[in-house]
């Protein structure tokens, strides 16, 4: 009996409880979902407790990029022969060394149908074959030319109507922006990791030239070895940069990637193609970043622009009235904020550009019109040439007035691509400006290459390392 009770009770529990629900639902009813352009609503899904917020979709846009600009991405497989490896016997004996073959790779980057292919200068550097594989069809390709300063090169296959990327403007990039990293990492062909824009302007010195372009684009997206030279695009799968390096203590990834921005690339791929040699232009000042030092030393206030350190004498810059403590704005109304945001700026230009510089001297702010040169302090085009002759293990390089200027030399010869020879037995490094021989100062490469071939006896060869630092090498013929 009890339990008959019990279970009449429940059933006139549950169906008060039910109207209560359908007079509550009656009168405070939540008003209706708004209506969709597209009359469907956007999908939600089910959020796990341990997830702050929801995750964007990668769909959509990234599939669209990926589509886009994959079939431009190629694969780069370079041979090379590492320097010869010279013990005590080689050196007295004339032994010709130990070589070892080098085969690695990387990525590139199809810029036009006609077959040019931009890609990294580390990737193809000392390579004695390049070869190009896209769609697993291989080609031989063939160097145009090299930018050190940039870190950039450009190579050519034979082909016809290849996917050329589509090319964005890496000066509207903006920071926290959608990117892709497309590239061949770990020998895998065409992948695609996705990340944001982390940074723009970054300097983080890892070029060696005399007068590197160090002005990246930071990125979380993953870049791994391998996917140097390839490429980093937009969501609408544009080029945007060139993926170049990472900050790794491991050499794989760990969350920072840099790439060069593609207005860069672009004026570096036109010069390498026309000329041979990118027509850097030069304005003969030096600037440093504003900080509490730099501000203490040169008496400055604010915190706004780069202050200019170096002066070459008889320079754009000195003729236009610019002073060492003048602080730059802006170049041809372009914002300056940092000295990656200087050399950037500038490397869009050729000699003979006229650019005008707004600079501010104490309280005062003035304006200079002035117009760059080149190294050798003209406005006319330039073509590096190198000088070598059979046995000396180098090549041998005049070394520019703009370099002569800074480093405080007359004149010099710098050392470059040391290989099997003499220069290599000597232990002459490259990079090395050779400035005299036995105290008689050199000025061209014929003069240090005929003195070597003739030397006989104690030889003193002076100079300057790639640090900068005073040096000699001594040795007996």
């Amino acid at each position: 009996m009890n339990q008959v009770k019990f279970t009449f009770v429940l059933l006139v529990l549950s169906f008060l409880a039910g109207l209560g629900g359908a007079f509550t639902y009656h009168h405070f009813r939540p008003a209706p979902l708004p209506a969709y352009a597209n009359d469907n609503p956007p999908a939600y899904r089910r959020v796990n407790v341990s997830e702050s917020y929801p995750k964007p979709p990668l769909t959509g846009d990234f599939v669209a990029a990926s589509a886009a600009s994959t079939p431009s991405v190629v694969y780069i497989k370079t041979a090379s022969t590492s320097q010869a490896q010279y013990d005590f016997f080689d050196f007295f004996f004339g032994g010709e060394g130990r070589q070892q073959n080098v085969i690695s790779s990387g990525s590139g980057v199809i810029y036009s149908a006609d077959g040019y292919i931009v890609t990294n200068n580390h990737v193809i550097e000392n390579s004695t074959r390049i070869e190009v594989i896209h769609n697993r069809r291989s080609y031989e390709a063939k160097l145009v030319g090299t930018d050190p300063s940039t870190d950039l090169a450009v190579l050519k296959i034979e082909g016809k109507s290849l996917p050329a990327a589509r090319l964005g403007r890496s000066r509207e990039v903006q920071v926290g922006e959608w990117v892709l990293a497309v590239g061949n990492p770990f020998n895998l062909e065409s992948t695609v990791t996705a990340g944001i824009v982390s940074a723009k302007g970054r300097n983080i010195n890892i070029l060696s030239s005399q007068f590197p372009i160090e002005s990246f684009i930071q990125t979380d997206a993953a870049i791994n070895p391998g996917n140097s030279g390839g490429a980093l695009v937009n969501a609408r799968g544009e080029l945007i940069g060139i993926n170049t390096a990472i900050l790794s203590r491991t050499g794989s990834y760990t969350g920072y990637g840099f790439a060069v921005p593609v207005d860069i690339v672009v004026k570096t791929v036109k010069d390498l193609i026309q000329y041979g040699e990118v027509q850097k232009a030069f304005m003969g000042a030096e600037v440093s970043d504003l900080n509490s030092e730099t501000a203490k030393k040169y008496e400055i206030s604010e915190y706004v622009g780069v202050v200019v350190t170096y002066l070459e004498e008889g320079s754009a810059a000195a003729k236009a009235g610019i002073r060492k403590g003048d602080v730059i704005l802006k170049v041809n109304n372009e914002t300056i904020n940092s000295k990656a945001e200087f050399a950037e700026q500038v490397s869009y230009y050729r000699p003979g550009d006229k650019v005008t510089v707004v600079y501010r001297r104490g309280t005062d702010t003035k304006e200079a019109p002035l117009t760059l040169t080149n190294r050798e302090g003209t406005t006319g085009v330039l073509k590096r040439e190198t000088f070598s002759v059979e046995g000396l293990g180098a090549d041998l390089e005049a070394v520019s007035k703009v370099e002569r200027d800074k480093m405080g030399i007359e004149g010099g010869v710098r050392v470059m691509n040391v290989r099997k020879g003499l220069m290599g037995r000597l232990g002459i490094e490259e990079g090395f400006v050779i400035t005299a021989i036995n105290r008689r100062p050199v000025t061209s490469p014929k003069e240090v290459a005929d003195f070597l071939a003739n030397a006989q006896g104690r030889v003193i060869v002076e100079g300057v390392d790639k640090k900068g630092v005073g040096s000699y090498y001594q040795f007996y013929f």
